[in-house]
């Protein structure tokens, strides 16, 4: 503790730590934050950079406006006039080689508009037929935890999991169906079919329940998603360092001692609390110590790896002009991108910042497809451009092209996530001055990462509070 000032050390510097940097400081104005990356910049997986001198995010390009923290976050950092909404283009499916528009109604990929699915001609007539099948047959009882494609297949058939929540889930998690929890990927519909016997009606209520008249969806900034990392620094005050890879994380009296940099050469940090805001695998190593059971739960987390190679090509490149936002690729039609996205459609003003350009981000990657990852930059560029050649009939060559790889960047919430996630919470939360932030705990979205940085925030703070005032509560 310098003078009456309380000394809080958050580890990592993506999104999560940065904003828990920020509310550490909005709600303690004693509070010094030093926050420590090991990379030789903040942001995470938010982070753009120019292709073709247009700003283009390399990671996360949006985030989600049904959950407000991400909005509010931007807003009170300074950044409320760069927001950004998509345009009204729709996404679409390649089936069979074929662009099919994604049907209207679905949630996370499971219908509830019959006649919309089968317009969309996404599934096979058989495939079709067996969807309100699940109306008639009996009840599916989900009293635990089940993954998404066990439940759904069970439910709807084979089709619905391959052509439809396979993509979904892969373009969010780079996933698959057959281990991902119905819980933590698709709570409302998980939460409606304990209620519901047919999950059919169980979508059908959900979409009827959500509001006409919403607005977006989804938000960016007009420098990109990258650029609220910078902000949220900033309006923090935080001392930032990056390059300072922590090793080892020990209790000391009644705070904290960090160990950084180099083995020869080590840093001692001294602190009275301590944000962990890593991910699973970095988290755990730092608790192996004091908290191993919060640890050998973290091991357990399992992350995908991807990448983004995005394309700058001349609009007179594409035959016609895209006339959707981008399509996702189901895993069963074997193709090397996974989904492709038409930036300069999706988002307006980067068709503003130039006409005659047409941005494309193609997703490369799924779980398990480590060895296609292990391809170079050139031989990745090359499947992008074969893809927007065979499937958009693209011609020639782009103008400029980025490779930005993701290795072990996405967290699997498998079945049993939640359960997972409780026993982890319970055991950090039997430690004083301790708290856990970021995509590995509540959702893998821009929101979800900042209300676990303000929830873990405010567990410092209080643990602070109580400090001060002599009591023993953690």
């Amino acid at each position: 503790m310098e003078g009456n000032r309380s000394h809080v050390v958050v580890v990592g510097g993506g999104i999560a730590g940065l904003a828990a940097a920020w509310h550490l400081r909005q709600g303690g104005a004693d509070v010094r934050v030093t926050v420590l990356d090991g990379a030789g910049r903040i942001g995470g997986k938010l982070h753009a950079s120019e292709v073709a001198g247009v700003a283009v995010d390399a990671g996360a390009e949006a985030m989600l406006l049904r959950r407000p923290e991400g909005r509010d976050l931007a807003r009170s950092v300074g950044l409320g006039e760069e927001l950004r909404h998509p345009g009204d283009a729709q996404a679409a499916l390649l089936v069979g080689g074929v662009l099919r528009p994604m049907p209207k109604g679905q949630v996370m990929g499971v219908p509830s508009d019959l006649l919309a699915l089968a317009r969309s001609g996404v599934l096979s007539p058989a495939g079709l037929a067996r969807v309100p099948l699940d109306q008639i047959m009996p009840a599916t009882l989900v009293t635990t935890d089940v993954s998404v494609a066990a439940y759904v297949r069970a439910r709807m058939g084979g089709e619905v999991v391959d052509r439809l929540v396979e993509p979904i889930l892969g373009g969010v998690y780079a996933g698959r169906a057959e281990a991902l929890s119905l819980d933590a990927t698709m709570p409302r519909i998980a939460a409606v079919a304990r209620s519901e016997r047919s999950l059919l009606a169980a979508a059908r209520k959900i979409t009827a329940e959500t509001p006409k008249d919403a607005g977006p969806v989804f938000a960016t900034l007009r420098r990109g998603m990258g650029s609220l990392p910078e902000a949220v620094a900033a309006a923090s005050g935080a001392e930032i360092r990056t390059g300072v890879m922590v090793r080892e994380l020990r209790r000391a009296g009644s705070g904290w001692r960090l160990v950084a940099g180099p083995v020869p050469d080590p840093e001692v940090i001294e602190a009275d609390a301590v944000v962990v805001a890593a991910p699973a695998p970095a988290a755990g190593r730092l608790l192996a110590a004091e908290v191993p059971k919060a640890a050998a739960e973290l091991a357990r987390i399992e992350y995908a790896s991807m990448a983004i190679v995005t394309l700058a090509y001349p609009r007179v490149a594409f035959p016609q002009a895209p006339a959707g936002s981008g399509y996702l690729v189901p895993a069963a039609e074997g193709r090397p991108v996974k989904a492709a996205t038409f930036s300069s459609v999706k988002w307006p003003h980067l068709a503003e910042a130039d006409p005659n350009l047409v941005v494309l981000r193609c997703s490369i990657g799924r779980l398990g497809e480590e060895a296609l990852l292990q391809r170079d930059d050139a031989e990745l560029v090359a499947l992008a451009m074969a893809e927007a050649a065979e499937i958009l009939g693209v011609r020639g060559l782009p103008l400029d092209s980025r490779v930005t790889r993701w290795g072990g960047s996405l967290p699997q919430y498998n079945v049993g996530h939640l359960d997972r996630v409780a026993r982890i919470r319970a055991a950090v939360a039997a430690q004083p001055g301790l708290a856990l932030c970021g995509a590995a705990y509540d959702g893998v979205g821009i929101p979800a990462c900042i209300a676990t940085a303000r929830t873990a925030a405010a567990r410092v703070l209080d643990h602070l509070a109580s400090r001060q005032s002599g009591s023993s509560v953690a």
